[in-house]
């Protein structure tokens, strides 16, 4: 017989091993766009219940980097497994388009020339520019396979979304949140602007420390208060402080101690100190004094309004009470300069001390403070100050500490607090603290801790600062009084109107407008403010029925909002403040965070250090389900790593699930889902179990799903592809599938359990593999819709039989089995000993429960092993030169080599009569074999 092999069922299959994601993606893309796939998907679910995703805009800036691409691939895998879920979810992508990051750029591009462009060309600058990035990343994002309205995105530069944000501050004067304030905010002298607490970053910053001495104005008071009589003019008294911006001194306008703490008068050689007691050692220790004698102590209660010489300009301070003041370090008395510090400002406040602001948007000191100050930046009067203070005999001690000082998050530059008149959000007006409060409870938090993060942010932080001193965003559009700084009384019909007309054509109306238009009496005495608003408050004031204007309204809220774990402190807070300010409703039901991405060896990226890295470069050389398959494969509750190392795993792990697939569609190549496919009660036991065990992974990977982790399903389907199919499953049904007869049972009963296995398996990597789903989706016989995206979860998984003696249990023992099995032959392998497993004969020896069990099985037991005998004895009956398994107690098995011919077809070993070896090539196959190529078949394992 010289054709026999002709009968072997051979794999044919296109679907190749090698991906080539990189060539095929762009084809898949194209093909997308032009079904506009994202339509027909929405087409697919109308009418089913809908599930928002609020996506956080990201700045109109610059190419997307991989926190971009980490972030809207979640989202995309999220919103592809509620579609599998039956939602109907739409996906509007969405830009932050005003604000700093763009005038930064534009600055950059016109250089000097930005004193002499006019204010309304450098925001059509800042328009295009944006327009133009919005571009550049939507096609990066699409690459990426991120379905969406990407044709009409939110931008916060729409003239409706304008419109929105200023019905927000509407809203916020109505219900009284708003309030007019000239108190300290961060100020950045590069910006020359005020900063929200979202656009500080602390670093560490080397500054100089110092004690500096204020002197006594009255002897006589203090022996007074201290009950001695020991202190007089020859000898002075002196109150130091402790402080590391040496150049807000002369800005000081009290000495604040703490009203609980004991103050002790210290006697020294040439003069007299005022110590907090339990810094007293301390302080004299750094200050190099050893010979010194306490003489009396009172509480810091009475030492207010005690005066004090400011220690080089011509005016005296009080002492004022502030329970800020700590026993940690320093002194227990603190300089207080109101201009430069909330707590400052509040105490100060309190006792009706006037600021005076002695700095101006540069930073510069102005003059009539000291001579030798006049024009120089503050951090630069450092040395001018230390000077002054020697001069004066105040300079009591100096040296250099490391601390973390607030620095501009986009300059990367030092910044202060500077009291300007600014607008607020009053936290404790209306009781918005509590309403946000009560908020952050009813949103669920992924991880859990979230929840006391936000809770203790929102507990801590000061008024929010909504203006900003800049050119391109959304105004103020507020009349303000030129005397009284008061409000026009008609601002609520006033703010109404410019809405109605931003709406229609943009910010710039209000640029344009003359106040006259808008105010018809008394327009004189008043002006228009050139404030605009902070970016977080644009993008904290859309809600879902703004950016989905065609599906949600009004009563609806996010699902989910999912960002970067930096968000607490920025789109997350503002959101919750707004919403608790305007709309009375939490603006999420979920929130989810993840980590930043690091390079393997930790650090941040960062294009200033270089170890950034390009998401389309990725894209370009490994293709975009590779870099999918990466955010998904990691725990993203923390830092996610990054590196070429970390790729090359990424892509060995797609290999192993790509593999599965194709072994799957390549063995399906003959097999009609109308004709071959067979019912359960009629498939052979193995093939019901694996059928069983994809229902049950699949139960627990839509579970998952559900509960936003991603990273635990990719471990499960790779588990599953790897330990249950590719190690063990497949390796058994492979002489099925080849060598028994085409339309037999056996082999059909296999090819059902791979189409279910693969129809399953596709619809499990279609969120996060889209590209490798889409293209298995052509090759998977029966299907009848063209997109494996309007599809739900496959629902034709059937169970056991319920009165099936061998369950899951039973299978899950065989394949430890198996493993300390194919031990002893990959040994026996090293050692040359064998070939291939087919040589061998074993024998394996388990308790007597175990072998009833076992024997069940009969024949099948031998390609379970993949050996060409196989039988199974009680454990007391084993030889004594049988292995002993190391991980299963009462398990020993016997391996000898069989004895007999290799079939010619199957390969496994049999038993020849040499007498008619030549007569016939045929007689070199197995009567297995034979059977399956000239007669019935053979009969293998069914229920």
């Amino acid at each position: 017989m010289s054709d026999y092999k002709s009968t072997l069922n051979l794999p044919k299959t296109k679907f190749s091993m090698k991906g080539n994601l990189f060539k095929k993606e762009p084809l898949i893309l194209k093909k997308w766009e032009t079904d506009n796939l994202y339509n027909h998907i929405r087409f697919s679910r109308k009418g089913k219940k809908k599930f928002f995703i609020q996506d956080g805009p990201p700045y109109a800036n610059g190419d997307i980097h991989l926190g971009h691409a980490l972030n809207k691939i979640l989202k995309d895998i999220i919103i592809k497994s509620k579609i599998m879920s039956g939602f109907d979810v739409p996906f509007i992508p969405t830009w932050d388009c005003h604000g700093l990051p763009i005038e930064h750029e534009i600055e950059k591009k016109i250089g000097k020339l930005k004193k002499d462009i006019p204010k309304k060309k450098f925001r059509s600058l800042c328009r295009n520019y944006a327009l133009q990035q919005v571009e550049n990343q939507k096609k990066d994002f699409v690459k990426l396979g991120i379905l969406g309205e990407w044709k009409n995105p939110f931008l916060t530069m729409n003239p409706q979304s304008e419109a929105n944000i200023l019905k927000k501050l509407l809203q916020l004067i109505k219900n009284n949140h708003l309030y007019r304030g000239f108190r300290p905010v961060h100020w950045c002298f590069e910006c020359q602007s005020s900063l929200s607490e979202a656009e500080i970053e602390h670093e560490e910053k080397i500054s100089n420390s110092a004690i500096i001495l204020f002197k006594s104005v009255s002897i006589p008071t203090i022996n007074n208060i201290f009950q001695t009589n020991i202190c007089t003019n020859s000898n002075p008294i002196y109150i130091p402080i402790w402080t590391t911006t040496i150049w807000s001194l002369p800005s000081n306008k009290a000495i604040a101690v703490h009203p609980n703490f004991n103050y002790q008068l210290i006697q020294t050689k040439n003069n007299f100190l005022i110590l907090e007691k339990e810094l007293t050692n301390i302080t004299m220790k750094k200050i190099g004094i050893l010979n010194w004698k306490i003489i009396s102590n009172t509480s810091g209660k009475k030492l207010e309004n005690l005066y004090f010489f400011h220690p080089f300009l011509n005016f005296s301070v009080p002492i004022i009470l502030s329970k800020h003041v700590t026993a940690n370090t320093g002194t227990g008395s603190v300089h207080i300069a109101p201009d430069h510090g909330p707590e400052d400002y509040d105490v100060c406040k309190k006792y009706k001390i006037k600021i005076s602001n002695y700095i101006n948007e540069n930073g510069f000191f102005l003059p009539n403070i000291h001579d030798s100050l006049t024009n120089i930046h503050i951090f630069k009067s450092i040395d001018i100050i230390f000077q002054l203070l020697k001069e004066n005999n105040s300079l009591l001690f100096i040296e250099k500490i490391k601390h973390n000082y607030p620095h501009c998050w986009r300059h990367k530059k030092a910044v202060i607090f500077r009291t300007t008149p600014q607008w607020f959000i009053g936290l404790d007006q209306n009781k918005l603290r509590n309403i946000a409060l009560n908020f952050i409870k009813k949103i669920n938090w992924f991880p859990e801790w979230g929840k006391k993060r936000m809770e203790s942010m929102l507990l801590n932080r000061p008024d929010w600062c909504i203006s900003r001193q800049r050119t391109w965003g959304v105004p103020i559009p507020f009349f303000i009084h030129k005397k009284t700084k008061e409000l026009h009384p008609e601002t609520v019909f006033i703010l109404e109107k410019i809405c109605k007309k931003v709406a229609n054509s943009g910010i710039e109306i209000w640029w344009d407008i003359n106040l006259k238009e808008i105010i018809k009496k008394d327009s004189h005495l008043y002006t228009k403010s050139t404030d605009i608003l902070d970016v977080w408050f644009e993008s904290g004031s859309m809600e879902i029925s703004d950016t989905y204007i065609h599906d949600a309204t009004n009563k609806e809220v996010s699902d989910i909002c999912l960002e970067g774990s930096d968000q607490y402190r920025g789109w997350f807070m503002s959101s919750i403040l707004l919403s608790g300010a305007t709309a009375k409703k939490h603006p999420f039901k979920t929130v989810l965070t993840h980590g930043f991405t690091v390079d393997k060896n930790g650090y941040k990226m960062s294009k200033s250090i270089g170890n950034t890295v390009k998401p389309k470069e990725i894209i370009k050389t490994l293709g975009a389900d590779i870099l999918r398959l990466w955010v998904a494969s990691t725990d993203i509750s923390e830092n996610i790593s990054i590196s070429n190392e970390i790729l090359r795993q990424t892509s060995d792990h797609y290999r192993k699930i790509r593999n599965t697939i194709r072994f799957c569609i390549s063995n399906l190549y003959d097999f009609d889902t109308k004709k071959n496919l067979i019912s359960s009660d009629i498939m052979l036991l193995l093939d019901q179990w694996i059928i069983e065990k994809t229902k049950s992974i699949q139960k627990k990977i839509i579970f998952l799903y559900n509960t936003y982790k991603i990273h635990d399903v990719f471990q499960n389907i790779l588990y599953f592809c790897s330990v249950y199919l590719s190690s063990f499953y497949f390796d058994i049904i492979k002489d099925r599938l080849y060598t028994t007869q085409k339309n037999g049972i056996s082999r059909r009963s296999a090819q059902t359990s791979l189409y279910y296995i693969l129809q399953t398996i596709n619809r499990w990597i279609a969120p996060i593999l889209p590209f490798t789903a889409d293209e298995c989706w052509n090759y998977l016989p029966g299907n009848n819709a063209k997109y494996i995206f309007t599809e739900n979860w496959f629902d034709k998984l059937f169970n056991l039989p319920k009165d099936s003696k061998i369950n899951n249990f039973f299978w899950e023992k065989i394949i430890k089995i198996k493993n300390e099995v194919n031990k002893i032959l990959e040994e026996w392998r090293l050692k040359k000993i064998i070939k291939t497993s087919l040589e061998i004969s074993v024998t394996i020896y388990l308790e007597k429960k175990d072998v009833f069990l076992l024997k069940t099985l009969n024949n099948e037991l031998k390609f379970i092993f993949l050996t060409s005998k196989a039988k199974v004895k009680e454990y007391c009956k084993a030889p004594k030169n049988a292995y002993q398994s190391s991980k299963i107690k009462s398990l020993k098995i016997f391996l000898e080599k069989v004895k007999g011919e290799k079939c010619l077809r199957c390969w496994n070993y049999f038993v020849l009569d040499k007498k008619i070896k030549k007569e016939s090539k045929i007689e070199e196959i197995c009567n297995r074999c034979k059977e399956n190529i000239f007669g019935d078949g053979e009969k293998r394992f069914f229920v």
